[in-house]
């Protein structure tokens, strides 16, 4: 799946229609939340992981 530059101007002005300008700001800080919270499980998963590996030797 190769997105070009017409694809991604597209995609934009659907999202500026549908959800307007004034949430999308809104809607990329929920994101970025999600992705940060979503990180920040995975790197916890790994620690626990690595101590637990530490604890049965």
């Amino acid at each position: 799946m190769n997105f070009g530059t017409p694809e991604l101007l597209l995609i934009a002005l659907v999202v500026l229609l549908l959800f307007g300008g004034k949430k999308i700001p809104e809607l990329m800080k929920g994101l970025g939340r999600g992705v940060k919270s979503f990180k920040d499980g995975m790197n916890g998963a790994t620690d626990t992981e690595t101590s637990d590996k530490k604890e049965a030797e």
